[in-house]
């Protein structure tokens, strides 16, 4: 089994209202449901925006620590599920799930080596 990585990325700006983003929530509970049915769940949650992020780099011999993002874009890591499955295919049918029902952008990831 593989360890994968799906990321959702969110564009910058308000958060749907409340009848929109409920609906969505309720569909994406459904999926972990499943996930965890098919023992494929290891561990999933939403990130606070990119205006809660400390990037933390080497600058000669100190480490600085800076407010937001590593690079300034329109979308950003909304969100973070891991899932262990058999292979890359099994992986991308999981995120199609994501995909169908957020509507976003998921990057599908493998992590190094077996599970």
């Amino acid at each position: 089994m593989k360890l994968y990585a799906l990321n959702m990325f969110q564009p910058e700006g308000s958060i749907p209202p409340p009848e929109v983003l409920g609906k969505v929530m309720a569909e994406l509970a459904e999926v972990r449901r499943e996930l965890e049915a098919a023992e494929a769940w290891v561990f999933g949650a939403g990130l606070h925006s990119q205006d809660a992020s400390t990037v933390v780099r080497l600058q000669g011999d100190e480490v600085v620590a800076t407010d937001g993002p590593f690079a300034e874009g329109k979308e950003f890591l909304g969100g973070i599920t891991i899932i262990k499955v058999e292979d890359l295919d099994a992986a991308l049918e999981w995120a199609g799930q994501y995909a169908r029902i957020t509507g976003l952008p998921i990057e599908v990831r493998p992590f190094q080596g077996e599970v």
